[in-house]
């Protein structure tokens, strides 16, 4: 008797499956993908590593803005302050400690990180649309009072002078291998964190917060903890695109052009989607690279696809293609199954 209520309950099981065939598919060719990428400075151009780099700059960028405003609801149009935050903290540590560059770019990242936590006493203050605004105020104050330090260059900037003795082969090699690791990290971190029980906290918190904190989560911790990992993430892609780039001024840092590229990567690719900024990031470079050339005709085009997707594709390219086919890269749902 025992044995056969043992064999119905079996039966009866429900299973949580956190994956399917199709993604693990993919992760096996996002890894060959990767090992191969690896072996471009042995074969590729400069110019081919020096473009993965400002793409890959753009990509972490918007996958942090992503979990800030995608996943936890609080949306920043002032994210390059701490872009440019890192940016100088690599500039203050190669040019005037002595600190190899390379090793500086984890560090302007903490730096950026760190500073992020006074910043978000004044911007959560603010809700909605003003938390928006008071992001780029906030943005605007870095980027004046990096513009007054005679030290760094004031307005017009300075070069990065740490990497002189390093060659340019080197140097090239280097900056694409950290910008690669620095995808791949990326990409893993925010999936697992989305996987996790903070994840679901976080979700919860962005439909609503007076309900999640009913259900005993620490909105206001969990809110100042991925603030704070946004900017450090800004200030990661604000380092190591500086070190490739070898100049930094002020309006080059703390351009909102940063958040507005970041916006619209995401926007197109899906918002609240792993897989929306990876999209968007490839269309962005594809984009770039084939009509930047038209100048302004280039800016209109980008901002006319913005309106097309926001109005045909609410759920960006990658969510529609979700919707319609069920491609899922990086399940971050669970889903029972008898």
């Amino acid at each position: 008797m025992t044995g056969a209520a043992s064999l119905a309950q079996t039966a009866n099981a429900v299973f949580v499956l956190r994956g399917t065939r199709g993604n693990r598919i993919a992760l096996v060719i996002a890894v060959l993908l990767v090992l191969f990428a690896a072996t471009l400075p042995w074969w590729g151009e400069s110019s081919w590593m020096r473009e993965f780099v400002e793409i890959a700059c753009y990509f972490i960028f918007a996958m942090l803005w992503n979990l800030l405003a995608g996943y936890g609801g609080m949306v920043s149009i002032g994210q390059q302050a701490f872009f440019g935050f890192g940016g100088y903290v690599l500039l203050i540590l190669g040019n005037f400690a002595g600190v190899n560059p390379f090793v500086a770019i984890p560090l302007a990242a903490c730096a950026a990180g760190a500073i992020a936590v006074p910043v978000s006493w004044i911007a959560f203050r603010l809700q909605g649309g003003y938390f928006a605004i008071g992001t780029w105020v906030i943005a605007e104050v870095f980027r004046l009072s990096f513009a007054n330090v005679s030290a760094v260059g004031g307005g017009s900037g300075t070069s990065l002078t740490a990497l002189r003795g390093i060659d340019k082969a080197t140097r090239e090699s280097v900056t694409f291998w950290l910008a690669l690791a620095c995808v791949v990290a990326t990409i893993a971190l925010v999936y697992l964190f989305l996987r996790s029980k903070q994840g679901l906290a976080l979700l919860a918190i962005r439909d609503n917060e007076v309900a999640a904190e009913s259900q005993g989560i620490a909105v206001r911790k969990m809110k100042l903890a991925v603030y704070v990992v946004a900017a450090l993430g800004a200030g990661l892609a604000g380092a190591l695109y500086f070190v490739g780039n070898l100049r930094i001024s002020p309006d080059a840092a703390f351009s909102v052009n940063w958040t507005a590229f970041a916006i619209f990567m995401v926007v197109i690719g899906g918002i609240g989607r792993i897989e929306g900024p990876i999209v968007g990031a490839l269309m962005f470079w594809a984009l770039t690279k084939f009509f930047s050339d038209y100048g302004t005709w280039y800016l209109l085009g980008l901002g006319l696809l913005a309106i097309v997707v926001t109005i045909y594709f609410k759920q960006g390219l990658w969510g529609w293609l979700q919707q319609r086919y069920g491609w899922v890269l990086f399940p971050t749902q669970r889903t029972l199954k008898h």
